[in-house]
């Protein structure tokens, strides 16, 4: 199976909303109640949002196809949060379930710290749901460690996580 990653472009706003959707669906299932996943997944609200990302040129998002079918999204960009300026933000890196734990996510990973670091930055930081254990395996497997700092998110807590570049 051949895995190609290529920056988002205009046209990929369905395709960016499908994938998130359908990743949060299954990622948090447990771990938002049923109302807040059903509204954090409505197709519409989520092609919109990434539809005025793409018209914007906000933030580096990056697409990856195995096999030519769409399968795992990332984007990054500077810190939203004040006390975090001068890093990066990993902001999603979502993937369709049926190819979990195949090795594209760190494929995609390997990709955004690399575009990261020729960026300029020396750390990057994400927030990710407690509860979301497979996710944090994922991140600590990837040189990522859980700091002290964490914020209420919908009716869970995220973690803040770092890694030095």
């Amino acid at each position: 199976m051949e895995a190609v990653i290529r920056k988002v472009q205009q046209g990929d706003a369905n395709t960016l909303a499908y994938i998130q959707t359908e990743s949060w669906k299954a990622a948090f299932a447990g771990i938002l109640d049923a109302e807040t996943l059903e509204k954090c997944t409505d197709i519409d609200r989520a092609t919109a949002m990434y539809q005025r990302l793409l018209d914007e040129n906000k933030g580096n998002g990056y697409l990856l196809s195995v096999d030519g079918t769409p399968h795992c999204i990332a984007y990054w960009d500077t810190a939203r949060d004040a006390e975090l300026t001068g890093k990066a933000e990993l902001i999603c890196i979502h993937s369709l379930p049926e190819n979990w734990h195949k090795g594209y996510g760190s494929q995609m990973m390997n990709r955004v710290l690399k575009d990261i670091k020729e960026n300029g930055y020396s750390e990057v930081f994400l927030w990710v749901f407690r509860e979301n254990y497979r996710a944090r395996a994922f991140y600590e497997a990837n040189g990522f460690a859980l700091t002290d700092t964490s914020k209420p998110a919908f009716d869970t807590e995220e973690v803040l996580y770092s890694k030095r570049i």
